[in-house]
């Protein structure tokens, strides 16, 4: 189907393409050069739209369009000033650009609008879309590192399920919602739209982080906001790009476990030093059997389930292509996105289906721009997303989780069949005991599979109207949005038939087979439908500018906007979820410039929710800010050499977050009763043979429960230095108050049935970040740029619905003063050395312990290691420092870039239960866990008393005494990752002119290649959960094309 697609696509845009360059005109070339008389590549020179015309120059600065004798050549280039020039008559020019240094034309995405980037005083930092293209899928993956302010980590590569978790400026509330809102083309999206978004469609990409930046978005912008613009079409000739990339994928860390052989002994010996009479489990004679190469497998299975169920790799495809003109009525950009991942699971040739993961993403955008008149103009936006997911039922997570918990000697995959099952037509799964209750995670990843099919699409009409008749400078716009969402799934799936040796003749190597499930194996596929879920939306947004110079030295803007939304969900599984959701809201933002040296703006926003009662409805949030560009004073002119730039700014402000509780919550002014419940009935009657359900109460009505507030400060400077270096730095804080919270005493005489809540909760953050760019052009074709960032964000509770620790003599419970994240557990001080070290220890009170299992600290001195002893530990589970660098560089046809991501400061608990070796943790089926080899290579025995041992005294059952949260388990998460490094060659494009190629490049890069860490047991960036889909590596060819 998707070559198909691809097929369809390709000879419709070729036909379109070819047909449109049809025209013939006067032949103009020329060169393009730096103040320093450098070649500058990649310059945009159009021709006015008379002819649809234009260029990108080479890497020589050179340039060839065709044009009208007296037409007017638009250039343009990012950090330089666009230039209009009049050919009259010439047909050879050397035109030379004056770089922007203070950024006079650039401008920036803001709050429903766009400003000159000298004037922007609040905290917004914007990313060059060409950073954010890496060789993965999905965009969330390739933020970390690469902008100041943005926290960001991954804890799972399974293809579909990869996004990462980010916050802005750091996690700061204990509310329930945390992350921020995601924008794109003004539309509220989920990360899932984000990171389906293709980079060479994004024209702004933009990371708003305090209260001026967010306060027009009210209820919605405590969080923070990413705000992304597609791109447009421009006037000037058609421009088709296209993009290929093949990919190579592989673990970036796979987990070590020991050995088949190391395992039966250690096991041996975990039953021995627990219970020294009870004999072994293996044999001698089936462990020295087991290391012979050419014994009987299915006899002596010895497997590794990692290996029998995953490959070593897996090979995806990544396919976008765009296409964008126009002239002075309308301009249009079309593009086309078809992505394929693959997972790596071996798929069982027997079946009929595929069991791997294949999930494939197809994604269609449309941007038209049309001016109805010479002072209007309608934008319409369109854009579908349309993915399907095909996996395994439990998906790929579960599969790696279940080739840890698998025993490796007692079964293989399947069984080749014996005499009496030769003709079998079904697979013979191995497994175990009498009636098959052992884990085969083989047989579960093999039986079936899952589809899953996610469609979302929007449409967008824009107005905008030009109302200078009025008085100059007022514009008034109006858009209108609807979306449709739509996601089902869906099982087909056998039950396995599962079989287990009966007897094995070791002199005629014949073994014979037991069927374990014979009556409840089926040979068919069954049909489950799964779940099912439909959404519309409909988004209106209307707003007045106004924007005017007066007396060239005062500047002045005003906006107000309106906004309009809802919500509706089809399937409603109750009376609460079948209601529309509904916001309104209404925002403004007023700024005043004097002499483009001194700036004032003001925001606020007024936003209604439904969530609350009449009452508290409404929120008001404001904010302002100043700023002051130094570098315009004329006592900064005899450093203007030195000193290009000198910004400082401070703002100041209020934002709402009105998503304090979950989608069960909605409205906290309204009673949740249920009346049938029949976990709260009676029986009555004679012999008490009737029963009637009761009542219970899931929520209590509060109407003075009102919205989650933060106050933001922000203090920051630009600085740029000798044209080449641009410095940006901030320092910020935010008090969070009215967070939400169950109350912590509550008298059980009131004989309350649901928690208290009510917004009691205030916490507080703090941090910095800032960013280093530099960039500079050398006359020998090479050219540099660099950029460094920096984020660190702490938070802490400052008030907390707690029990009075204070008084009850254990203030190091009570959460107050401490980080959000912060880990709590025990302190483990080593492991007992005897029995006389147990004896005169105090009493841990988590089951029997021995002699080489985990001694805590006893923090209350009272001799008992209970709850009471659970202290802080370890840095925050969120990571507060986030850091990335990297160099990007040419030469003629060459270009080298690579990026570093790094975070410090972040802690996480390996899950001592996941990894205890040899215990049963599968669930509803036996499993024995599998051995690590770091357990392994360094564990307490009677040989070795290592009381530091990475594992303490071997056991086949749980040891509940040695799974608690505490320092034994506790590590550091942070690292250095190489994130990406790419090479590539750009060919010189005049023997490509037949086929109006105007670029070709063809690139190597890589992801994830490499990565530094103390932690070596499973990827760092997983943290608690290693044992799950690993984060991949990849690397990738591709090639790009424009016509």
């Amino acid at each position: 189907m998707i070559n198909s697609i691809l097929k369809f696509i390709f000879n419709f845009f070729f036909l379109f393409f070819s047909i449109t360059l049809g025209a013939q005109d006067i032949i103009i070339t020329g060169t393009i050069t730096d103040n320093n008389n450098n070649p500058l590549p990649g310059v945009n020179v159009v021709v006015d739209a008379e002819t649809y015309s234009g260029a990108v120059t080479d890497f020589d600065g050179n340039f060839i369009v065709k044009a009208n004798e007296d037409a007017t050549l638009i250039v343009s280039y990012v950090g330089f000033i666009t230039q209009e020039v009049k050919l009259n008559g010439s047909k050879n020019l050397n035109i030379k650009m004056e770089e922007d240094l203070f950024g006079l034309e650039e401008v920036t995405v803001v709050a429903y609008g766009e400003q000159k980037k000298q004037s922007v005083i609040a905290a917004v930092t914007s990313v060059d879309p060409t950073e954010l293209r890496v060789p993965t899928s999905n965009l969330t993956t390739s933020l970390a590192g690469r902008v100041a302010g943005l926290i960001s980590y991954q804890r799972s590569g399974e293809p579909g399920r990869d996004n990462a978790e980010f916050f802005i400026r750091g996690v700061s509330t204990f509310g329930y919602a945390r992350s921020p809102l995601i924008l794109i083309d003004g539309i509220e999206t989920t990360s899932t739209d984000l990171g389906r978004l293709q980079p060479d469609d994004i024209a702004s990409f933009s990371i708003m982080k305090d209260a001026t930046a967010t306060a027009l978005y009210g209820a919605r912008g405590a969080n923070g906001v990413i705000m992304v613009t597609t791109k447009e079409g421009k006037q000037g000739k058609v421009k088709l790009n296209i993009r290929y990339e093949k990919a190579y994928s592989a673990a970036a860390r796979e987990v070590s476990i020991a050995d088949p052989i190391t395992y039966m002994r250690l096991h041996n010996e975990a039953l021995a030093t627990r219970e020294p009479l009870s004999g072994r489990i293996y044999s001698l004679e089936k462990i020295l059997i087991s290391q012979d190469p050419n014994r009987n497998q299915m006899a002596y299975p010895t497997i590794n389930w990692f290996d029998e169920l995953l490959e070593d790799y897996t090979l995806n495809s990544r396919f976008n292509f765009n296409v964008s003109g126009g002239g002075k009525i309308a301009r249009y950009y079309l593009a086309a996105t078809v992505n394929t991942d693959n997972g790596n699971l071996k798929i069982e040739p027997q079946n009929n289906f595929n069991n791997n993961i294949n999930f494939n993403r197809i994604s269609l955008r449309s941007n038209v721009n049309i001016n109805l008149t010479p002072t209007t103009e309608v934008a319409v936006r369109f854009n579908g997303n349309f993915d399907d997911y095909n996996g395994p039922l439990n998906g790929g997570e579960e599969i790696y989780k279940q080739a840890m918990q698998t025993n490796p000697v007692l079964y293989p995959k399947y069984y080749d069949p014996d005499a009496n099952y030769f003709n079998t037509t079904h697979i013979l799964f191995g497994n175990y005991g009498q009636f098959g209750d052992y884990l085969n995670p083989y047989a579960n990843m093999v039986r079936g599979y899952k589809d899953e099919s996610y469609n979302n699409v929007l449409a967008t009409v824009e107005l905008k109207q030009n109302l200078d008749f009025i008085t100059k400078g007022l514009k008034a716009r109006a858009l209108v949005n609807t979306s449709r969402y739509s996601f089902y799934n869906l099982e087909r799936k056998y039950n396995p038939f599962y079989y287990t040796l009966a007897n094995y003749d070791f002199q005629s190597d014949v073994y014979s087979l037991i069927a374990l499930n014979p009556n409840q194996g089926t040979e068919y596929l069954e049909y489950n439908e799964g779940a099912k879920v439909i959404s519309n939306s409909v988004y209106f947004e209307g707003s007045l500018n106004y924007n005017r110079i007066i007396k060239e030295k005062h500047n002045i803007s005003g906006m107000l906007v309106g906004i309009l939304r809802e919500l509706k969900y089809a399937n409603n599984g109750n009376l609460q979820t079948s209601l529309p959701y509904r916001n309104i809201g209404l925002s403004g933002r007023f700024t005043y410039a004097f002499d483009s040296k001194y700036f004032a703006e003001f925001n606020f926003g007024l936003n209604g929710s439904e969530r609350f009662a009449k009452s508290e409805r409404f929120g008001f949030f404001p904010s302002f800010g100043f700023g002051w560009y130094v570098s315009n004073e004329p006592f900064m002119e005899k450093y203007e050499d030195i000193i290009t730039k000198l910004k400082l700014k401070g703002t100041y402000g209020l934002v709402g977050n009105d998503q304090i509780g979950s989608a069960e919550d909605r409205f906290f002014y309204i009673s949740q009763v249920n009346l049938n419940d029949g976990g709260m009935g009676s029986m009555f009657g004679e012999e008490f043979s009737n029963y009637i359900n009761g009542v219970s109460i899931d929520r209590y009505a509060n109407d003075q429960i009102t919205w989650e507030k933060a106050t933001m400060t922000n203090l920051g400077f630009e600085l740029g230095l000798f044209g080449k270096i641009d410095i940006q730095a901030d320092y910020f804080t935010e008090y969070r108050s009215n967070i939400l919270m169950d109350r912590a005493q509550t008298p059980s005489t009131m004989g309350l049935q649901a928690a208290i809540r009510a917004n009691v909760g205030e916490a507080s953050s703090e941090g910095f970040e800032f960013t280093i760019d530099y960039k500079e052009s050398f006359r020998n074709d090479l050219y540099i740029s660099a950029r460094a960032n920096f984020s660190y964000a702490t938070s802490e509770y400052e008030v907390y619905d707690e029990l009075d620790f204070i008084s009850a003599g254990l203030p190091w419970r009570s959460r107050i003063g401490l980080n959000l994240s912060q880990p709590y557990g025990y302190i483990a001080e080593r492991l007992f050395i005897d029995d006389a070290d147990i004896a005169n220890s105090p009493l841990q009170t988590f089951g029997e312990y021995m002699p080489g299992d985990i001694k805590y600290k006893d923090i209350n001195n009272d001799g008992i290691i209970d709850i009471n002893d659970e202290v802080p530990i370890g840095y925050p589970t969120t990571p507060e420092i986030i850091y990335g660098f990297g160099i990007s560089s040419s030469y003629k046809n060459i270009d080298l870039s690579f990026f570093f991501q790094g975070s410090a400061r972040s802690s996480f608990f390996i899950d001592a239960y996941r990894t205890s070796p040899f215990i049963d943790t599968s669930g509803s089926a036996i499993g024995n866990n599998a051995l690590l080899t770091a357990w392994a290579n360094n564990y307490w025995s009677e040989d070795d008393r290592n009381l530091y041992a990475a594992w303490p005294r071997l056991s086949d059952q749980l040891i509940d005494n040695n799974n608690r949260n505490s320092t034994w388990w506790l590590r550091d998460g942070g690292f250095l990752r190489l994130k990406s490094i790419e090479i590539g060659y750009s060919f010189r494009t005049e023997s490509f002119n037949k086929v109006k190629l105007d670029a070709l490049r063809i690139y190597l890069s890589g992801t994830n290649l490499l990565t530094f860490s103390k932690f070596k047991i499973w990827d760092v960036e997983m943290g608690g959960n290693g044992l799950g889909y690993p984060i991949q590596k990849g690397v990738n060819f591709g090639i790009n094309m424009n016509f």
